[in-house]
């Protein structure tokens, strides 16, 4: 419960490399404890990571938590899957671009074959963030390619064709 207190407080300060061990320790801890069929327990990790996701920048704790969605725990999978779409949904292009909008189609695209319904609409947000990102940048307008196909280019790219549909299926529904 006081984790949301230490973020509040130090947010930027708590990705710095100096508390990078402790810090990570405490984001597999909350992942644990926001999974748990404990409800309290679960509802308020839940809160200390939205608190998380609030106050400290986007682009650092993508970072961090991008390990956990290939973690082997389904359930902390999902709750990263979450949080990581919470993280795309408050960056812009630039910000995507720097983390590697590569990087940031693949976990959507790996979330949306997880387990659970949890990881899968978060990964439909995820895809949505990013194309709405990507398509309502002017600088990235090509007049002769539709949004769509820039899209598709992009994904196909970094993905299997398989996984490309899936991906081109959200935006189109």
């Amino acid at each position: 419960m006081t984790a949301s207190d230490i973020f509040i407080a130090f947010g930027d300060n708590l990705l710095e490399s100096s508390t990078s061990d402790a810090f990570d320790q405490l984001l597999l801890q909350l992942l644990l404890k926001a999974s748990q069929d404990k409800r309290f327990v679960c509802e308020e990790a839940d809160k200390a990571l939205h608190t998380l996701v609030r106050y400290t920048p986007p682009l650092p704790l993508l970072q961090k938590l991008r390990v956990y969605v290939s973690h082997a725990n389904f359930r902390v999978r999902a709750k990263s899957a979450v949080f990581i779409s919470d993280c795309i949904s408050k960056m812009g292009l630039e910000g995507m671009k720097e983390f590697g909008l590569g990087s940031l189609v693949q976990i959507a695209a790996d979330s949306l074959k997880d387990r659970l319904p949890e990881a899968r609409k978060s990964a439909r947000c995820m895809v949505t963030s990013i194309y709405e990102a990507f398509t309502g940048d002017e600088e990235q307008k090509n007049p002769e390619l539709s949004d769509m196909e820039i899209w598709q280019k992009i994904c196909s790219t970094n993905l299997p064709p398989i996984q490309v549909q899936a991906l081109v299926k959200i935006i189109s529904s």
